[in-house]
């Protein structure tokens, strides 16, 4: 057995302990508690330290690394339609794969254990197998246009069998049907159908922006010219996004809701009512300038909410602890009360909130005996983190940015003392440099708007 001592350890299911330990025997959690009471076993210090379960990034797209500063100062159609163009005119399956693994590195040394990656080219879960951490990798599904519908669906079919014919116990397939403006009624209905006879987890982007609004709600707004000139009928289809969702039954398979934004009160209870859960990115968010989504609100009505990064793309790094500052502060603005979201509450959902919202909770998310291991422990060091008076708003508020000292999932050792353990491929971070280097050549040859998102093609 391996003894991990820290200055604290969050269980998160259970107050701080401090000088505490968390023995780990094999891929499980054998005790968590007090140094001074922990079983016998070879011991690692981790010293001034803060030692959580570990984290859990509810959205993220992996794949789209290459793209960190690509798409700065867009707004948010065009901003898809640069990065739709650009991966498909530039990136290789290849140079994906090498952008999934340099976000993992990133994720890994930020503490970050368990991946809910939403993908449509399928190297996430290549990438996640490779460096050994948990996740679901929901296989993206597009086709705005009804008549897709088939197509789509026997494409996703394909995919997915290919995909579970991989899954391990840490690492397995869901579906994404990806957006209200890049699919169609019929083939919501069609995936969700498909999520439920399979087993299968679902995550679809949702209420995000006002353009989506405008879609769904007045068959107007930014995505409805591009959708026309496609020859696909735009109207009206439900009083909002989430309602959408409602009126096509896909709320009834309990999916995970990225964003949500732009909900009403009604909104807010049709997602409780249902089960569905939430993956709140606020750095994204606020990137795009979508908004302040109704977290309070949320929680107030039991919907499990976890945390997210999304995409460097739309948030320029992988940063948990960051996020939950972020929510603190923007939920305290939103309200105008300091209390709407604390440290603690904020944490919570960057561990075993985020793992109930993506259904893994029975094995991670937190110290528990019996549970798999999966830990980070960050190091208090330097003026900016001291003093610390309780751990958890040292976290949130002092120590977002830094690198973990120990990573591990399922009992394995993927960083320590700043070393990644994996095996990686070497030249990772040269080949997508390379890769950036291409996507600025062409859109030095296409102009800074970039080109249009060729007829009949989804976007992002």
């Amino acid at each position: 057995m391996i003894r991990y001592h820290a200055r604290w350890v969050l269980p998160m299911v259970a107050p701080a302990i401090d000088d505490g330990t968390v023995v780990v025997d094999g891929a499980r959690i054998a005790y968590v508690g007090p140094r001074s009471g922990a079983p016998p076993g070879d011991d690692v210090e981790l010293g001034d330290a803060i030692l959580t379960p570990g984290l859990v990034n509810a959205h993220c797209h992996l794949e789209l690394t290459a793209m960190r500063g690509f798409l700065e100062g867009l707004h948010f159609r065009e901003w898809i339609l640069r990065l739709t163009t650009a991966k498909r005119a530039v990136l290789t399956r290849d140079d994906l794969l090498d952008a999934a693994r340099l976000g993992l590195e990133e994720g890994i040394r930020a503490g970050v254990t368990t991946y809910a990656d939403t993908c449509d080219s399928g190297v996430a879960f290549d990438a996640m197998l490779e460096y050994g951490v948990r996740g679901i990798m929901y296989q993206e599904v597009f086709g705005p246009d009804p008549g897709q519908c088939e197509a789509s669906m026997a494409e996703l079919a394909a995919k997915i069998a290919a995909l579970r014919s991989r899954a391990t116990e840490l690492v397995r397939p869901g579906i994404s049907p990806h957006a209200p403006y890049t699919v169609s009624d019929r083939l919501y209905v069609a995936a969700a159908e498909f999520a439920r006879a399979n087993g299968l987890p679902l995550a679809l982007h949702i209420a995000e922006s006002q353009a989506e609004s405008d879609l769904v709600g007045a068959g107007d707004g930014a995505f409805a010219p591009g959708l026309r000139s496609r020859g696909i009928e735009v109207r009206p289809r439900a009083r909002s996004p989430v309602a959408l969702l409602q009126q096509l039954g896909v709320l009834d398979e309990r999916p995970l809701l990225i964003h949500v934004v732009r909900a009403a009160a009604d909104d807010v209870t049709a997602i409780a009512a249902a089960g569905a859960t939430v993956a709140h990115c606020p750095v994204s968010n606020a990137k795009l300038a979508h908004g302040i989504a109704p977290v309070r609100e949320m929680l107030d009505a039991g919907i499990t909410v976890g945390l997210g990064s999304d995409s460097v793309a739309s948030n320029n790094r992988m940063d948990l602890l960051a996020e939950a500052h972020v929510a603190v502060l923007m939920q305290g603005v939103r309200h105008g009360d300091p209390t709407a979201l604390d440290a603690k509450a904020a944490l919570r959902l960057a561990t075993i909130d985020g793992a109930r919202a993506i259904g893994l909770a029975g094995r991670t998310g937190s110290l528990e005996v019996g549970k798999d291991a999966d830990l980070a422990a960050f190091p208090v060091a330097g003026a900016a983190a001291l003093p610390v008076h309780t751990p958890e708003p040292a976290l949130v508020h002092a120590m977002h940015g830094r690198d973990a000292s120990l990573v591990v999932v399922a009992g394995r050792v993927l960083l320590h003392d700043g070393v990644l353990r994996v095996a990686a491929p070497p030249g990772v971070r040269d080949r997508v440099q390379s890769a950036a280097g291409r996507m600025q050549a062409w859109l030095a040859e296409h102009g800074q708007a970039g080109a249009l998102v060729p007829p009949g093609s989804p976007t992002r």
